[in-house]
């Protein structure tokens, strides 16, 4: 027979006291006399009694739990950003659960819906790259669930989010490739639905306008993110009868897949064909032929800014849907490689 665990109401009939009498004397409540608290405490050892989690967290209208929802864990940027959640969240005492969409829409939901039933006290989130629709976090608010939002931010007004600015650093990297003489430089973007703002593609419009280089939005073109699509975007790039001299990537992993595919082509990096990128995650750096730049998007950083928002947003005394909506954006850095 499984054995049941040991309850107030043990501890009470043993030592012939009430139920309520051993409650304070576990909480060390002052009405209750020295020697009462230690023998209900040595009681309490003998009998390897713990407190019922679940009641305590009913009474104080808490978990101690946040959830994390993001894409892939896998990708470094994610892991980094989870690092810096956990860097303000334990210290706090503060557990994160963390599910990754995989990209997908239908898995988010799930996922949020999960950790809603285990009634996390708040969530963070970065949106998978078909999410378009946000009606499953506007649902938390009616649950008194904030939901706060990092680097892949949707963008529509009422939310609380951190990310980082890419307008200023795209410019940068596109002038970046201008003064290494490139003068035909593609872009290829990632799926639409991450490009609602599209920081990259203004900073690229806005560096070739400012040097006088003509657009041709034949050299722009997407990626859904996968090998293929990679592969694909970077033939149709090739196929211009002016073919790109340089290419802006959506994110460094990306701009591997098309490294690797142009080695394949015979193209020579960096002589017949170079690369600058986002998110500057360390494994380039042990590679023979890395893009030549990246821009540094902070995801530890963004991580531990949005925990901290989240924080606040708990602890705020004020009815949360009557808090200002607070969008935190951090500068992001080009680094040469």
């Amino acid at each position: 027979m499984e054995k049941k665990l040991p309850t107030i109401k043990e501890i009470a009939q043993r030592l012939s006291i009430s139920i309520s009498t051993v409650s304070r004397a576990l909480h060390d409540h002052p009405s209750i006399g020295l020697r009462t608290r230690l023998a209900v405490k040595k009681m309490a050892a003998e009998l390897n009694y713990e407190p019922n989690q679940t009641a305590i967290f009913f009474k104080q209208r808490k978990t101690f739990t946040i959830g994390v929802i993001l894409p892939n864990l896998r990708e470094e940027f994610f892991s980094s950003a989870i690092n810096g959640i956990e860097a303000i969240a334990l210290p706090n005492n503060y557990i994160v659960l963390i599910g990754q969409s995989h990209d997908d829409i239908e898995n988010e939901k799930k996922i949020l819906e999960t950790m809603k039933k285990h009634r996390v006290d708040g969530i963070l989130a970065s949106i998978s790259k078909n999410t378009t629709q946000f009606d499953h976090f506007e649902q938390m608010k009616s649950y008194d669930i904030p939901v706060v939002f990092f680097d892949r931010v949707p963008d529509v007004p009422d939310v609380h989010s951190v990310s980082c600015n890419l307008y200023h650093s795209s410019v940068e990297a596109v002038e970046f490739l201008i003064g290494k003489g490139h003068k035909i430089i593609g872009y290829m973007q990632g799926p639409p639905t991450l490009g609602i703002k599209n920081e990259r593609l203004a900073g690229y419009y806005e560096a070739l306008k400012k040097h006088k280089l003509p657009v041709d939005e034949s050299l722009i073109v997407s990626t859904d993110l996968s090998t293929q699509s990679t592969e694909a975007a970077l033939d149709l790039l090739l196929s211009k009868k002016k073919k790109p001299t340089a290419v802006l990537v959506f994110n460094d992993y990306v701009a591997l897949d098309a490294i690797h595919y142009a080695r394949q082509k015979k193209l020579r990096i960096d002589k017949d064909i170079s690369f600058v990128s986002y998110a500057n995650v360390s494994v380039t750096r042990y590679l023979d032929y890395p893009p030549i730049a990246s821009v540094e998007q902070f995801p530890y950083d963004q991580g531990a800014r949005a925990t901290e928002l989240l924080f606040k947003l708990l602890d705020s005394k004020t009815n949360r849907q009557e808090f200002p909506y607070e969008n935190v954006v951090l500068k992001s850095e080009l680094i040469v490689h």
